[in-house]
């Protein structure tokens, strides 16, 4: 379980926690093609991540939570696969939309555009880097008000998870390229003395496998 230090005083907010869980690996993640609107299964090493993931979220004793997943098909079967109960699709969890780039290594991009990073550079045909910190800025505003009654688990993707906690520590969306996730890991996002904080980043079992 994650502890919290604290002085003696604990607001409301000290007991928050938001949770977000990269799906479980795919084909592309191996091979570390973009994979945003296709729509791969779990593979068989991905599944048993998701369950391992699950042993975790058991550990932190969440507080009710209210699951939202992408509704991709690779997490919503991580989701189920992690024992996450009744889940809700919000569109807004789905991968960084990566156009032209979709089923393409950042490697074969600089061959042609070089030092690009989908942080820094452009994406033809997807997402700007705008729109992805509008989705991220939309989902952390609705979450915000249920947390001081019960925990929150956000089931999703590499890159858009990582836009969450660059945003949730009211960090430019770039400094999402901070925060490396592997598959199936979790992290806990919080505060402490009301400040917004990164708990706990990319935990993953030793089963998982997950190379750093």
């Amino acid at each position: 379980m994650v502890d919290v230090p604290h002085d003696g005083f604990m607001s409301a907010l000290e007991n928050v926690r938001l949770v977000l869980l990269r799906h479980g690996e795919t084909t592309w993640s191996t091979q570390q093609r973009h994979t945003g609107r296709t729509d791969l299964p779990l593979t068989e090493r991905g599944e048993e991540q998701a369950r391992a993931a699950g042993q975790l979220l058991t550990a932190l004793k969440l507080r009710g939570p209210l699951v939202l997943t992408s509704p991709r098909e690779r997490a919503m079967r991580t989701a189920a696969l992690a024992g996450l109960t009744d889940p809700t699709v919000d569109d807004d969890l789905s991968e960084w939309d990566y156009g032209d780039y979709e089923g393409v290594t950042t490697a074969q991009i600089r061959e042609t555009v070089p030092g690009w990073t989908i942080w820094t550079g452009t994406v033809p045909g997807g997402e700007t880097a705008e729109d992805v910190r509008a989705r991220a800025d939309r989902v952390l505003a609705s979450v915000e008000p249920i947390l001081p009654d019960r925990d929150v688990v956000l089931v999703g993707h590499g890159h858009f998870s990582r836009a969450l906690i660059a945003r949730w520590a009211e960090l430019e969306l770039r400094e999402g390229r901070r925060f490396f996730m592997s598959t199936g890991a979790v992290s806990v996002l919080g505060h402490d003395h009301d400040v917004r904080t990164v708990l706990a980043h990319n935990l993953v079992p030793a089963s998982n496998g997950a190379v750093l």
